[in-house]
């Protein structure tokens, strides 16, 4: 209930209503002031005529007003300035700290949004205003859209800015870990962001020069070398690497599995990694490269980097395939793009304060067709369209931050359903 309450007050969704106190002094809300997501007051710096006076403060709201001592505000400074306490039911008048009284005001929540609430909040299904979502005006959907890929950017620049605090502002480093994440492809990310994390970017630098060497790292760090198979090349590697884990002080794998069952061939680890050290290999730092490419077609390129000849013929060392040049295929490059690319680039305009960054990620996520996945599918058969990738990681943001964790009444989108006077 006390939810509910934030959310009317917030939005004002009680006008037309004519409030009084509890002491049947008019009440006129000129500002509802700003929601707090910290201690203290629930809205601060709020403005509201009480009967002739105006008077300008924060505002605490609570089911009931008793609240107001079991929370122990009365024995809280930070909760003086409380110019008004909005309730549901006023069972105990309450003071501040220095004896003065609080008005109070029971709010009125109509009835069409206490009905719709429920029917949003009451049901137990995965995405409860989806039967509504054609009746947004598409303007609309665009806008919220728009706001829900910067709130994802946002939050992947957190995730981004905690790895660049961790490797002393090594913008390499955070690069490469992040790309390396994201070859795992969801199946096997965290076991290739462990690798990452266990082979720094400078030593892979220093090899760059022999693409075996930089294979046999990465092989070698998974784990995947030490199987017996016959093949030179497979005894070559094993080789590099023993010397390499020497030269170097390496520790191979021995916490993550790195997983091939029930994955198509093009995504066994052993391909994949192979043709992350052909991406490695290419440039001497592709974080840079990346900074001053501002063309998405280019940006493809850099990514379409086939492997060493062995990997034609081979997803990994058991036995021989059908012979075909082992390049990402252009769904893998997009999803790369979305999530290494795109977020690096937002968090490094970020944290420079240099805005055409920023703008640089949302214009190449505009340059890219929307994700296919089931949650896109979702949406769209619901009638919400995503116009790009843009939009299509908007609707993962919706999904994941909103509907998985209930917060409709956050939503931009079930506000507007919120506010219809017929049943939803």
């Amino acid at each position: 209930m006390e939810r509910l309450l934030h959310y009317v007050w917030k939005y004002k969704l009680y006008a037309g209503v004519d409030l009084y106190t509890t002491e049947l002094l008019p009440v006129i809300v000129l500002d509802p002031g700003i929601h707090n997501q910290d201690a203290g007051p629930d809205f601060l710096n709020a403005k509201v005529l009480i009967g002739d006076t105006t008077w300008v403060g924060n505002v605490e709201i609570h089911t009931q007003s008793s609240a107001w001592y079991q929370h122990g505000h009365h024995q809280d400074k930070n909760y003086n300035n409380v110019i008004l306490h909005v309730v549901a039911e006023y069972d105990r008048p309450v003071y501040r700290m220095n004896g003065l009284f609080i008005p109070h005001l029971i709010l009125p929540v109509p009835e069409h949004i206490s009905r719709n609430i429920e029917w949003l909040l009451g049901r137990d299904v995965q995405i409860p205003c989806l039967p509504g979502l054609r009746e947004i005006d598409p303007i609309f959907q665009s806008l919220w859209l728009d706001a829900l890929v910067n709130e994802r950017l946002e939050r992947k620049t957190g995730d981004v800015l905690c790895l660049l605090d961790q490797y002393q502002e090594d913008w390499n480093e955070v690069f490469y870990i992040t790309l390396t994440r994201n070859f795992g492809f969801g199946i096997n990310s965290d076991a290739f962001e462990w690798l990452a994390r266990h082979l720094p970017y400078r030593f892979l630098l220093k090899q760059r020069g022999s693409s075996s060497q930089v294979e046999s790292m990465l092989l070698g760090q998974a784990g995947l070398l030490e199987e017996e198979h016959d093949g030179e090349y497979y005894r070559l590697l094993q080789k590099e690497y023993q010397f390499l884990k020497h030269k170097f002080g390496l520790k191979a794998n021995g916490n993550y599995f790195f997983r091939a069952f029930r994955t198509r061939p093009g995504n066994f680890p052993h391909v994949k990694l192979a043709q992350l050290a052909a991406i490695l290999t290419q440039h001497d730092t592709l974080f840079s490269v990346i900074l001053n490419t501002p063309d998405a077609d280019q940006l493809k390129k850099y990514f379409r980097i086939p492997p060493s000849i062995y990997w034609e013929t081979h997803y990994h060392f058991a036995s021989t395939s059908v012979k075909k040049v082992k390049i990402l295929g252009e769904d893998a490059i997009r999803l790369i793009l979305i999530n290494t690319v795109v977020p690096i680039l937002f968090a490094y305009g970020s944290h420079t304060r240099q805005p055409e960054y920023n703008e640089r990620a949302i214009r190449l996520l505009e340059m890219l067709p929307a994700e296919k996945n089931h949650i896109v599918t979702t949406f769209t058969n619901a009638g919400l369209i995503p116009r790009h990738a843009a939009d299509s990681q908007g609707l993962i943001q919706l999904k994941r931050e909103y509907c998985e964790k209930k917060k409709c009444l956050f939503c931009q989108i079930d506000f507007r359903l919120l506010k219809r006077s017929t049943p939803l």
